[in-house]
Order: structure tokens, then C-alpha cells, then sequence
């Protein structure tokens, strides 16, 4: 994965009803995403952002040491960057006063997305993360994959759709 301090674009400003893809990683690439608890304790609070910050997560997979997000606004002044500090600064306080040390690395990656090809692509990659590391050999086994819109049936639905229309198409 890249390193160094990624760069928001400079004529966008991150407001309004975007979707985006969200990766962020632990501090030090600590594998903390092995138990309900941790996951629970992080996802409760990136819940908590993303309703104080008005977005949606369409689909989301918590990694061992890492955490990808497709989210998407939900109201002309939904703010993704101030959901991206919420929502790390919500989770890496409760987690360190849980846990006793640091959740997340300084700096995450984000990608607007622009059309629904590309975020069809996206949920495909998030839901199939777990099957590409090895840690599952179905999507549906994974415990920490997700969405706040959709059921995890649904979602993988929708995925498998988007890869047979491909094909056909």
C-alpha cells in the first residue's frame, strides 16, 4: 500500500451527495480487526459520524489491519472530509480508551466516485477482499463485512448481478 500523506483534489470540495471508497490503516498495520468487539467498538462509532455527518455505508469490510469504506452522501452539505475526521477521531479515541493504544495511521485514502459502474466495481472489491487474502472461502462467512443500506445477502446479490451482466454484456 502506498505510504506518505495522500492529497485531497484541489478543485473538489467534498461536499454533497458523492460516493466515495475510504481505506484506512491501522497504526503500525496492527492486526486489530480479529474480534467482534474490536469491530463492533470501531463500527459503532463510525456509525455514529456517519449519521452526525449525514452519509451512508453503502458497503464496508473491516480487514485485520485495515478498514475499507463505500459511503455515500445523503444530503447537499453531507461533508466527507469532516466525516473522515469524525469518523477516525470517534473511533481512535474509544478504541485507545478501550484497548490502551492507537487505532488508526495519520492518513487514509479516499476516491470520488463517478458513476455507478465504478462504484458497482468498488462494493465487488470490498466484498471479495476477504476471499483475495484467504481468511474465507465464501463472502458470506466473513463476519466484519457490511453495509447500514443493505444486508449482506443483498449486497453480495447485487455483486454477483453486476459480475454475470458484465460477462454477458
Amino acid at each position: 500500500m502506498r505510504t506518505g500523506k495522500p492529497e485531497h483534489l484541489k478543485a473538489f470540495d467534498y461536499l454533497g451527495l458523492h460516493r466515495y471508497f475510504l481505506t484506512f490503516c491501522t497504526c503500525e498495520r496492527r492486526e486489530v480487526f480479529v474480534t467482534t468487539r474490536r469491530v463492533d467498538l470501531v463500527l459503532s462509532q463510525i456509525l455514529r459520524a456517519a449519521d452526525d455527518e449525514h452519509f451512508a455505508l453503502v458497503a464496508y469490510c473491516f480487514m485485520p489491519d485495515h478498514l475499507h469504506l463505500l459511503t455515500e452522501g445523503q444530503r447537499d452539505d453531507s461533508d466527507c472530509r469532516h466525516f473522515i475526521k469524525r469518523a477516525k477521531q470517534f473511533s481512535g479515541f474509544y478504541y485507545k480508551k478501550t484497548c490502551g493504544s492507537p487505532l488508526w495511521q495519520r492518513y487514509g485514502f479516499e476516491r470520488t466516485l463517478r458513476n455507478e459502474d465504478a462504484t458497482l466495481s468498488v462494493a465487488r472489491y470490498i466484498v471479495e477482499n476477504p476471499l483475495r487474502a484467504g481468511l474465507v472461502e465464501r463472502a458470506a462467512d466473513y463476519p466484519f463485512l457490511g453495509s447500514s443500506l443493505y444486508t449482506v445477502d443483498r449486497m453480495l446479490e447485487a455483486v454477483q448481478l453486476a459480475r454475470t451482466w458484465c460477462r454477458s454484456g
